[in-house]
């Protein structure tokens, strides 16, 4: 028996180093058993995950996958993190929107998030949110020198500056305890609304932070837009970087340094439910924005300030409590990609304005990732995964990709106003449409798993978006258009409509398929009805008939669907079927004249229901 020194790193030290070959090979075994005959990098591809902008997630990770030098955090290239000590010290800044028309009410949410956790308050300024002339009430009895506050004014940024400078003023403020951001935000601004603002109120409002106000930031590069209007994390990265240079121009041109130029920005990002796609953005942004700083010969200005905002896009309408867990998962990646900001959106976000109990549950998901989970503990905990240095790398070219396309087209502005953006966008986002819909990428509670019996959540309308600019889109918009429908003709009707599943053959036969035969169909709203257990060609026109139903699905395993599926699907017809599916591919199952139509994992599950909603005569 070999005795190894006892030199505390011993484990496993009699055991050869395995290879990545030999990986390989294993994983050949494995897709063999499948029926996919593959080999060498052709087997590895093969459990690769396709992700937008060209970028693929590999099964496997190792020292050969390099990236550039991440450097140290607070100093150049930023990646890391720009600050030495991270949110080590105090953890990341819990912001909390605030969107309502009511001072008074605004006041009193505010008050409440500020003693329970929030450390910063966001407000909504103008048309459908808070009037200017109703600041002072809304942040009455607010400690304005220790709650930042970040604006969001829109076109009346300057009047809202204005009078947030007179609060200080009026409230001893000193300047240098004045800290949070103006908001100012032309381009994003125009991205929303389409309408086109002069550049001047920003620029005065840029000298006078810089002149009096040393923590107050004049200007938000806000990439939400992009985001909302479906665009991918490379397409964020590139419209934000795009936008802040167009800033940096303007003020720089205007007789500000680079250094005091970049200190007046500040950076939103999305944050979704895959937490290593915002882990990877939020570093490749402060890689990107280090690279320009760099370039414009102020690589010590290039430390990129960062607010990250649950996804909107990933909301859903029904179930919204599953909104939780989505808004967790994005919360920490934001925390653990070094954002410096991050906004929970409530879990009724999608359907109005957030009641008591959904604002506590936003403002508790940073505290308890924070204070129980200790996430703001260690300084860029995702450094030095070979996954995710990687992915951070090709985000940043995807990113920086993007963004020389919109200067070669004359910048953000020009990008914007010939339509370029919104035609890179739609694209990305018919692409992704086309995986909702085939449910490639699932939507729990919505377009998988939904419950039809589920008690509607219902809340105060939220004031009217800003309209005329990008477009706002949303992961379950298809489904919910099935699901309205479906609900309309409850309320005309009383009852939901339904579809029978003919089930042949024992349950081992016929249960995969019909759980996954209802679970599509409850997607769309439609009740699926399973009573009897099974039928046959004698039984399934009576079951048919007292079921209620108006189309029919067969669902069995494909040696009962050769035996039985035709006899049984003429049964159903003649029994008054509009239409009978059959659940399995057309190539694994024995045709019938009879069978209109059949469903699958990887079928167009929108086009499918909804063209089962028109035959059932659902408006």
């Amino acid at each position: 028996m070999t005795v190894l020194p006892d030199d505390g790193l011993s484990l496993a030290a009699e055991f050869p180093d395995a290879t990545h070959e030999q990986w390989q090979r294993l994983v050949e075994g494995v897709l063999r058993k499948s029926g996919k005959d593959v080999s060498g990098p052709a087997a590895e591809e093969t459990l690769s995950t396709a992700l937008e902008d060209g970028l693929s997630t590999r099964p496997l990770y190792t020292a050969r996958d390099t990236a550039p030098d991440a450097g140290y955090p607070g100093f150049a290239p930023f990646v890391r993190g720009a600050t030495a000590a991270g949110s080590a010290a105090a953890g990341w800044d819990v912001r909390q929107r605030h969107a309502t028309a009511d001072p008074a009410g605004t006041n009193e949410t505010v008050l409440a998030d500020l003693e329970n956790g929030v450390t910063s308050l966001w407000l909504g300024v103008g048309p459908g949110t808070l009037p200017v002339s109703g600041i002072a009430r809304a942040l009455q009895g607010v400690y304005l020198d220790l709650a930042p506050v970040a604006l969001d004014a829109g076109s009346e940024v300057g009047p809202a500056a204005r009078e947030l400078f007179r609060l200080y003023e009026e409230r001893g403020v000193p300047k240098d305890a004045a800290r949070g951001t103006l908001g100012a935000d032309p381009l994003g601004h125009e991205a929303r609304t389409g309408e086109r603002l002069d550049p001047v109120d920003v620029v005065e409002l840029a000298r006078l932070c810089g002149r009096e106000y040393p923590n107050l930031r004049a200007l938000t590069v806000d990439a939400l837009p992009y985001h909302e209007a479906g665009g991918s994390a490379g397409q964020e990265l590139g419209a934000s970087l795009a936008t802040a240079v167009a800033y940096l121009r303007e003020l720089t041109g205007a007789g500000l340094s680079v250094e005091a130029a970049c200190a007046q920005l500040e950076f939103r990002y999305a944050a979704t439910a895959d937490q290593f796609l915002t882990i990877a953005k939020l570093r490749a942004a402060r890689r990107l924005w280090a690279r320009v700083a760099e370039v414009c010969g102020a690589p010590d200005a290039g430390a990129q300030r960062q607010h990250a905002v649950t996804s909107p896009v990933m909301m859903s309408r029904r179930d919204p409590w599953v909104n939780m867990l989505r808004t967790t998962v994005a919360c920490l990646g934001a925390g653990v990609g070094g954002a410096d900001s991050v906004t929970v959106l409530p879990f009724d976000h999608s359907l109005g304005l957030p009641d008591a109990f959904a604002r506590r549950i936003a403002r508790n998901t940073s505290t308890i990732l924070l204070e129980e989970s200790h996430l703001a503990r260690v300084i860029d905990p995702a450094g030095g995964s070979w996954y995710v240095e990687r992915l951070t790398d090709e985000l940043a070219h995807a990113g920086w990709e993007f963004f020389q396309e919109i200067e070669r087209a004359g910048g953000q502005a020009a990008a914007l106003r010939s339509g370029l953006i919104g035609e890179r966008l739609a694209a990305t986002w018919a692409k992704r449409s086309e995986k909702l819909a085939k449910r490639r990428e699932p939507i729990t509670g919505v377009s998988e798993f939904p419950n039809l019996t589920e008690r509607p959540v219902e809340r105060v309308a939220s004031p009217a978006g800003a309209a005329g600019g990008l477009p706002r889109v949303r992961r379950d918009e298809a489904y919910e258009v099935l699901r309205s429908r479906s609900d309309e003709h409850l309320a005309s009707t009383g009852a939901r409509p339904r579809v029978f599943l003919a089930a042949l053959g024992p349950a081992a036969a016929h249960t995969a398929r019909a759980s996954f035969a209802s679970n599509l169909f409850r997607a769309g709203g439609i009740e699926a009805v399973h009573d009897p257990a099974t039928v046959d060609a004698t039984t399934a026109a009576d079951a048919f008939k007292a079921s209620g139903a108006t189309v029919a699905c067969l669902c069995s395993s494909d040696a009962l669907y050769e035996e039985q599926a035709a006899e049984v699907a003429e049964a159903l017809k003649s029994a008054g079927a509009r239409r009978v599916f059959l659940a399995g591919r057309p190539a694994e199952s024995a045709e019938s004249a009879a069978v209109d139509a059949y469903v699958f994992a990887g079928c167009d599950a929108v086009s499918v229901l909804s063209s089962t909603l028109d035959h059932m005569g659902v408006a």
